[in-house]
């Protein structure tokens, strides 16, 4: 061995290597983190899949504070700021206790983009057109991933779990997993179809009532029927692997 051979604990990561853990981490950072555990999904493990309980107060707070405020004064700046301050609080109680700001800077990034659209057009409804875009890249990512034969769930949960690509040499893993990503295709569809119409026909109230509705109280089932599904699946393949069939 030559003197200037770099040691072995010296080695840099190749840079599929290194790829491949930022991957796991951010699948592990997404609200599908849940499908790691498979041991049981509580209601305090739901939450915690979720953000915590400050997770979805971040994501539910600043447009249910823009929506009362706009439907009972009916003055867009003051609906601006009232939502704008509280994601500053947010923010500002995660610097006080020094904990992840991730979430609580996106939120606010979010809400920023979102009142700049409305305060620009002066349309109050123009503050929700961000979450159509959203809605709608989610949609035809998890489309694509489906028609390319690497359904979304499948490899979050290869990531999360360190299966990695092995499930795709399963045909009914991939079935399934192609299912799973359909019915998040569907809820991101089934906001859109809702709320694109009451958008474009200046229904203020029900676009806003409805945003709140089709979140978390639509996400968190699909996120339950997602835990379940894998969970199931993963054990009678484990089952299968410990007593294979003679």
């Amino acid at each position: 061995m030559s003197s200037d051979a770099t040691p072995s604990g010296d080695e840099k990561p190749s840079p599929s290597d290194a790829l491949s853990a930022e991957l796991r981490k951010a699948a592990a950072r997404s609200s599908l983190s849940a499908l790691g555990n498979t041991e049981s999904l509580d209601a305090k493990a739901l939450i915690a899949a979720m953000g915590g309980v400050r997770g979805i107060l971040e994501a539910i707070l600043p447009g249910l504070i823009f929506l009362v405020a706009y439907t009972i004064t009916r003055q867009l700046v003051f609906a601006i700021v009232a939502a704008g301050i509280v994601g500053v609080l947010f923010t500002i109680v995660r610097l006080i206790q020094r904990q992840t700001l991730m979430q609580a800077v996106t939120g606010l990034i979010a809400i920023g983009v979102s009142a700049a659209l409305a305060a620009l057009t002066g349309n109050a409804e123009d503050f929700y057109l961000p979450g159509f875009w959203t809605n709608g890249i989610y949609l035809v990512a998890l489309a694509a991933s489906i028609f390319a034969r690497w359904p979304l769930v499948g490899v979050i949960v290869g990531l999360i779990t360190g299966d990695g690509n092995r499930w795709r040499n399963d045909r009914a893993l991939r079935r399934t997993y192609a299912g799973l990503t359909w019915m998040w295709v569907a809820m991101f569809a089934v906001r859109l179809a809702v709320q694109l119409p009451l958008y474009y026909t200046d229904s203020f109230v029900a676009l806003g009532t409805f945003k709140l509705v089709l979140g978390i109280p639509l996400y968190a089932p699909l996120l339950v029927v997602t835990w379940l599904t894998v969970t199931a699946l993963r054990k009678r393949r484990a089952a299968a692997e410990q007593h294979p069939r003679t």
